[in-house]
């Protein structure tokens, strides 16, 4: 069996039967195909050996590749040898005889400070209430937005999304694939479908983000479209995660922040702040959907270097001793 031929048959029969995202199939997929175009084609599968894998480790290290997507394509083509080991296609795994070094990788997340996250949403907040004033007397201060490509939309929903990434810690996937019907309004509550097929439940508990998500929900329900997310583009469809990206970028440069803001910093911004105010770890846990409290306890690093920021500088210690 070739090479490509084995890549596609591990892609079909691999995913039905086990229950993976398109997102994570879309990245199995390029990795493997990259991996195939690398090792040529035409390669025979028992030809995959050792002295290939660390040959293309090596050349990933050129093209510039993190440590930690490095070691993301080498587990995705461990599970592809894995599969055609139990399919008798492959005799031993060349794993076996590999040996790579992917160097530290770097696992702090990266978030906001508490003035950079108010900047970000006192900016969104004021282009939305201009849009208002500016729209006065007309169809958005009557409360009828009627499409999904108006000025006025666009402001609310850019305000809606940001507030919302902070305000529940959701990851930008789970923002995107939300129904109009996850938003349940009397509970004030969101049916997130988060990794692994999994539910959870996102409270809204600030009474200005209840009022900012009620008003998007009502307008939002006034556009006729045939999509049923709960964000949507200039077309009318599923807002995507690049999209969101992009208002999230947009937002920031208008607001004059020159740092790069990805919705994930949202995410670990409110989870950091969250645990600087001592709320219990595993309440964290829950509330980012982690299925290992490990994950969730990186952030308590970013917490501690907080904490001892502070202390350096507010420790009654040092008070004491300049006094001695």
């Amino acid at each position: 069996m070739q090479l490509h031929q084995a890549i596609a048959e591990f892609l079909s029969g691999y995913f039905s039967t086990h229950q993976r995202s398109s997102k994570t199939r879309v990245a199995y997929s390029s990795d493997l195909e990259q991996f195939g175009s690398y090792a040529g084609k035409g390669l025979a599968l028992p030809s995959v050996n050792a002295l290939l894998i660390e040959e293309w480790a090596a050349h990933l290290r050129t093209q510039g590749y993190s440590p930690a997507s490095m070691r993301r394509k080498i587990v995705v083509l461990k599970v592809f040898c894995s599969y055609w080991i139990r399919k008798g296609e492959l005799s031993e795994s060349p794993f076996w005889r590999v040996r790579l070094s992917f160097g530290r990788i770097e696992q702090l997340p990266r978030a906001l400070t508490e003035a950079e996250m108010r900047t970000l949403l006192t900016h969104s907040g004021q282009n939305h209430l201009a849009v208002k004033v500016l729209r006065k007397g007309a169809a958005f201060a009557r409360g009828r937005i009627a499409s999904a490509s108006t000025r006025e939309y666009r402001a609310l929903r850019g305000l809606a999304l940001i507030d919302l990434m902070f305000a529940t810690g959701m990851r930008v996937g789970e923002v995107s694939a939300l129904d109009v019907d996850d938003f349940v309004v009397e509970e004030l509550v969101f049916r997130v479908h988060g990794k692994g097929d999994k539910y959870r439940l996102a409270f809204v508990v600030d009474e200005q983000t209840v009022q900012i998500q009620r008003e998007y929900f009502e307008a939002r329900s006034r556009i006729v479209t045939e999509s049923s997310a709960l964000f949507l583009n200039a077309s009318g469809q599923r807002l995507s995660t690049q999209g969101m990206a992009n208002i999230i970028s947009k937002s920031r440069e208008e607001a004059g922040m020159t740092r790069h803001v990805t919705p994930h910093m949202l995410r670990h911004t409110v989870a950091t702040l969250l645990l600087r105010n001592g709320v219990d770890i595993r309440v964290v846990q829950e509330f980012l959907g982690h299925a290992s409290i490990a994950t969730t306890q990186r952030y308590t690093h970013v917490a501690k270097e907080h904490l001892i920021g502070v202390l350096r500088e507010r420790h009654p210690s040092l008070r004491l001793r300049k006094q001695g």
